[in-house]
């Protein structure tokens, strides 16, 4: 007899939303459309916040959700920010921008990890998937005359061994789970979502500003570029909270 739960069906449906929206997401890549293939990606982000919430409201936790998640994730957050960098180096670097694809094998490493590894409860050991996607989403968003900066899509490309490193690196990370609203408890997340809003302010602005929405897309990688470095301050000024 089959084991039909209908409970499941939400949790399962938000992750496939995950999930088609990172499909979407590689193929808007493929196709030069990066602002759209970056929304698509901010979608399966947004959706894969969701699921595990809903799966808990409703007590229908399984191991294939989890397992589902995960697959997801490697879709949204691996495969369609590597896809949107080596499209966007690829008509000034050629065949080179191909390393830009290895930030997918790493972000299929850091959650696989992620789901045997009982040290991130409360905490991440290396930089999120959904981060590296918001951060190389942001840049692919911009205008591709950046790209004749100079050395730009060289040190881009660097900077592809530098978050895939970051993914499956044994870095203590804080995550954003916040189990009351007390400031004592959470007040690094508060002081990172302070920060935030004042990036996304300025780049919307700027973006107005332009008339470029590429800037108000930067918002995502600047976002996660002050997440890394608050993390690095909050690590140096208080090492054991850090640690997973």
């Amino acid at each position: 007899m089959l084991n039909f739960n209908p409970k499941r069906i939400l949790p399962d449906a938000i992750t496939c939303g995950n999930l088609l929206s990172g499909t979407m997401a590689v193929f808007m890549a493929t196709q030069n459309h990066f602002t759209l293939a970056f929304g698509f990606i901010l979608l399966g982000v947004f959706f894969d916040f969701f699921d595990g919430m809903s799966a808990r409201a409703l007590g229908v936790v399984n191991p294939t959700g989890v397992e589902l998640d995960s697959l997801a994730d490697v879709i949204t957050s691996g495969l369609a920010p590597a896809m949107m960098l080596c499209c966007y180096l690829r008509p000034v670097i050629g065949w080179w921008s191909l390393i830009a694809l290895t930030m997918a094998s790493a972000a299929a490493l850091r959650l696989a990890k992620f789901n045997v590894d009982d040290r991130q409860k409360s905490s991440f050991i290396g930089l999120a998937t959904p981060a590296n996607a918001l951060f190389w989403g942001g840049i692919c968003s911009m205008p591709m005359a950046i790209l004749n900066w100079n050395a730009m899509p060289w040190i881009l490309l660097a900077f592809t061994l530098v978050s895939d490193l970051l993914m499956v690196g044994e870095i203590p990370f804080f995550s954003l789970k916040f189990h009351n609203l007390s400031w004592k408890e959470n007040a690094v997340a508060y002081l990172f979502l302070i920060g935030c809003l004042i990036l996304i302010a300025v780049c919307v602005i700027e973006a107005v500003r332009y008339e470029m929405i590429g800037f108000a897309c930067f918002a995502g990688t600047g976002c996660i570029i002050w997440y890394v470095v608050f993390n690095l301050i909050n690590l140096a000024l208080n090492p054991k909270e850090t640690q997973a």
